[in-house]
């Protein structure tokens, strides 16, 4: 290859020639080469994929042809050697690709020659398409999706360069779309994120991630400048836009993140980002939440314990494990079921309870994975409880993630059967925030589990505002009252008055009520008269590892008249 250095005019050329293809190359990655020099300009997103050595290389042909799999590295370099020996006007192959974890990519590579008025070749113009990832555009704004964002995403942690970033979403979307049709919705869709990349201009990049979700990147914007522009977007949406013909007034939600650390992954951000967005939607009525990483050093470890904690999920659950706590008749404290409470350890964090990680990581892409696993440990653990109490009903904790799942009951039957479980003593147990989901797809799941058997419980009750108008609308076996209406029972007349309203409403939907948080023996005396037909609490029994629990089983301590 020839080895004198390229002009500036040559260079200049150059990029005004990659320019110009980038522009219509869609989803590929552009290549430019001057074939005289040997000097190549190649797209900086390709270069950051594969983590070649700059945009700009000398003999770029050679330095490629080291990621290519040794299998198919023939082939690639006899195809270039015939271009440039000007045998061949052109190339159109298949090869993989080595990524920088070792992985290899499938990628498709179509180059033409560009010859001078005197017939001599002068450019080498291509493009690469990788097979392994998909288009980072959105049909229907037109903007970057969220594959882009998470490229952009992995960009900036790879390079440590500290970013902000936003996400925003349209409130009640699905209830504008059954009122106004979807037409509507989508136009809606498009006059959101054509004002939010208005509005954000040269400032950053703008996604639309999933739904009525968008994102925002900005490496020179403050929180407190995107707070304002947030507040600014809100009022103008709060005002109402004419679509056609109509005024629609939109209610937004939004959660932002300061990234200054980068000892995580694309997904631990998301999913710290998106548990922003979320308390946003739920309990602040859109008001800005920010996810803190930067301001602390108890801050800093949390996101990087999350990271350790989504790791352990890809590395067959190393770091997990259950704890059971019994449920005992509340009329004879014999046990007759186990809840089964997810736990996560390592050295560096030790045990870690789920209500510091789960609310994080339930939008996580792994997450289904994990409570796949929950469910599957769960039923092996309770078949070895069973051979000494053959009708203990294990309880297992869901997740409004998983629920969401269109194949989440077929996951559920699948594991089922694969341990030979018998369903009549299974019960799921759910909390209000599957308010969250879509009604009938959630009714739909209950009703389909529960006619093969499955149970299914409204756990912590009365400490969300729609729990009488879940158990109004979904058929639940049993409803679970937080310990915080009865911590003080044995004083309080008005918890004994809510907990007999709690009874006889759970009655009159033909559900058992099983009451949490029993401490004292003055407290089970007081609630077992309101015909409760189960406890749990500290009072019986802290939860305990499956061989503990079989322990105290096998010594006799089915019934627990007294604490274990």
């Amino acid at each position: 290859m020839v080895e004198n250095r390229i002009t500036e005019d040559a260079k200049k050329r150059l990029d005004s020639l990659f320019e110009s293809y980038s522009i219509i190359a869609d989803d590929t990655f552009v290549f430019i080469c001057d074939m005289k020099y040997d000097f190549s300009r190649w797209s900086k997103n390709l270069v950051e994929s594969f983590g070649l050595p700059s945009e700009y290389m000398y003999g770029a042909g050679d330095i490629w042809e080291g990621y290519i799999h040794e299998d198919d590295r023939q082939a690639y370099h006899e195809g270039m050697d015939a271009i440039f020996a000007g045998k061949q006007a052109g190339h159109d192959m298949q090869y993989r690709a080595k990524r920088p974890d070792g992985e290899y990519d499938i990628c498709t590579c179509r180059g033409t020659v560009l010859k001078d008025e005197l017939g001599i070749p002068e450019y080498f113009c291509g493009s690469i398409r990788n097979h392994s990832q998909r288009s980072q555009i959105d049909t229907l704004t037109g903007l970057r999706n969220q594959y882009g964002f998470f490229s952009d995403l992995q960009s900036y942690i790879r390079n440590k360069t500290p970013i902000r970033i936003g996400m925003a979403g349209i409130g009640k979307l699905t209830e504008i779309n059954e009122v106004y049709g979807y037409h509507a919705g989508n136009q809606i869709l498009q006059v959101f994120g054509r004002f939010l990349m208005d509005n954000v201009a040269n400032r950053g990049g703008t996604y639309r991630l999933d739904g009525s979700r968008f994102a925002i990147i900005s490496t020179v914007q403050s929180e407190e400048e995107l707070s304002q522009s947030y507040e600014e977007i809100r009022a103008y949406f709060r005002k109402g836009i004419n679509i056609d013909g109509l005024d629609i007034i939109l209610e937004l939600n939004a959660g932002i993140l300061s990234l200054d650390e980068f000892n995580v992954d694309d997904q631990t951000v998301y999913s710290c980002l998106n548990f922003a967005y979320q308390d946003s939607k739920s309990n602040k009525h859109g008001d800005l939440v920010a996810f803190r990483t930067e301001l602390t050093n108890e801050s800093r470890k949390k996101i990087e314990m999350l990271h350790a904690i989504r790791a352990s999920i890809t590395k067959g659950f190393k770091g997990f494990y259950l704890l059971y706590q019994p449920v005992v008749d509340a009329d004879t404290e014999k046990v007759i079921g186990a809840e089964a409470l997810l736990r996560w350890k390592n050295d560096e964090y030790g045990v870690v309870p789920p209500d510091m990680f789960i609310p994080f990581i339930e939008a996580d892409p792994l997450f289904p994975e994990l409570g796949e696993w929950i469910i599957k440990t769960a039923l092996d653990d309770a078949r070895k409880i069973q051979t000494y109490l053959p009708d203990l009903k294990i309880n297992v904790n869901l997740s409004y993630a998983q629920l969401e799942r269109s194949d989440f009951a077929d996951v559920v039957w699948d594991t089922i059967e694969k341990a030979d479980y018998d369903p009549k003593n299974m019960c799921l147990e759910i909390t209000e925030r599957c308010r969250l989901l879509d009604m009938d797809l959630l009714r739909n799941v209950i009703v389909t589990l529960r006619a093969g058997g499955v149970r299914f419980a409204l756990d912590d009750f009365g400490t969300g505002y729609s729990s009488i108008g879940l158990i109004k609308d979904l058929p639940f076996d049993t409803i679970k009252i937080d310990r915080s209406f009865v911590q003080h029972i044995e004083q309080d007349e008005k918890e004994k008055r809510l907990l007999n309203k709690f009874t006889e409403m759970a009655g009159i939907f033909g559900a058992d009520v099983c009451v949490e948080g029993i401490e004292t023996s003055g407290m089970r005396d007081i609630i077992r008269t309101y015909g409760v037909h189960s406890f749990q609490g500290y009072f019986y029994s802290k939860p305990l590892p499956i061989d503990e629990f079989i322990d105290k089983v096998k010594s006799g301590a089915d019934c627990l008249a007294k604490p274990i």
